[in-house]
């Protein structure tokens, strides 16, 4: 049994020297992350499309069973909508293209004004993708959510190409008022929807986000340790990534996730030994 889980990035101030050693130079910076984790989101693609060379770097970092949720170019998302981005889309994946088997999933994130009457748009865009890829759908339209028509439809494209529905917690973030910077900034920023708890495929994956506090994150995610658990007992192998409004303590926490399924499902297979934050000394 594997259960990936992961961050929302491989480098973060508050882990150096804390987590992760410091300095690193940028070969090493995901290496020392990928002894922690299992899986990181590959956010940055969304951005700007990485140089070949640096894609390179990134699968000489970590092992062949390492997984790389990539994110598509908004340009390709959310400013052409799934239309006309062919050129983009060509340079996109001749870019991952040294990730190879890493790449846990392609992820399509769409904006929120992106309802049931586009689906249309996406059935066409995902039919177009190459078949070598698994991918991954994260929708933010609260109609998919809270209309059981509009959800059957989604899923009834989603299944027809063999793509996960990505769901977003944010259920323990917006529990009550927020109560740092960070959490504020959150609240104006992430999606307030209602939590998803159904696998379309054998690799399902879970996006979550808990509170500054690492405890009140830890009780957050409770509800989805007998999830997790069930999938991993069906067969799947699943992916949760763990977020927080700071990411702080969010490297220790997904790795606590890992932790806390395999205490009850001790087949899961062990992370590795993380890389240690100092350096060895005699005394």
């Amino acid at each position: 049994m594997r259960l990936h889980v992961g961050c929302a990035m491989w480098a973060h101030t508050p882990w150096q020297g804390r987590y992760l050693p410091h300095p690193l130079g940028p070969d090493e910076r995901l290496r020392a992350y990928a002894s922690w984790c299992n899986a990181v989101e590959g956010n940055t693609t969304f951005y700007a499309t990485p140089g070949r060379q640096t894609v390179e770097s990134w699968a000489r970092q970590t092992d062949e069973d390492f997984g790389f949720l990539v994110k598509l170019p908004r340009t390709v998302t959310h400013e052409r909508r799934l239309a006309g981005g062919e050129e983009e889309l060509r340079a996109f994946l001749a870019a991952i293209e040294p990730l190879g088997g890493r790449v846990s999933a392609l992820w399509v994130q769409l904006p929120g004004s992106f309802g049931p009457d586009d689906l249309g748009a996406l059935a066409a865009f995902l039919r177009t993708l190459p078949r070598s890829y698994r991918y991954a759908v994260e929708v933010r339209h609260r109609a998919f959510f809270e209309e059981g028509r509009a959800a059957r439809l989604l899923e009834g494209v989603l299944r027809g190409v063999r793509a996960e529905w990505v769901p977003f917690d944010t259920a323990v973030l917006f529990a009550d008022r927020p109560v740092t910077d960070a959490e504020r900034e959150a609240w104006t920023r992430k999606p307030r929807l209602p939590r998803r708890v159904t696998a379309l495929t054998d690799r399902p994956i879970v996006r979550y986000i808990g509170r500054d506090d690492a405890e009140r994150t830890a009780e957050g995610w409770r509800p989805w340790i007998e999830v997790f658990r069930a999938w991993l007992r069906e067969g799947r192998t699943p992916t949760m990534f763990v977020h927080t409004p700071d990411n702080a303590d969010a490297l220790a926490l997904a790795r606590r996730f890992h932790d806390e399924i395999r205490a009850g499902l001790p087949e899961v297979e062990p992370l590795p030994e993380p890389m240690p934050a100092q350096p060895l000394t005699l005394f």
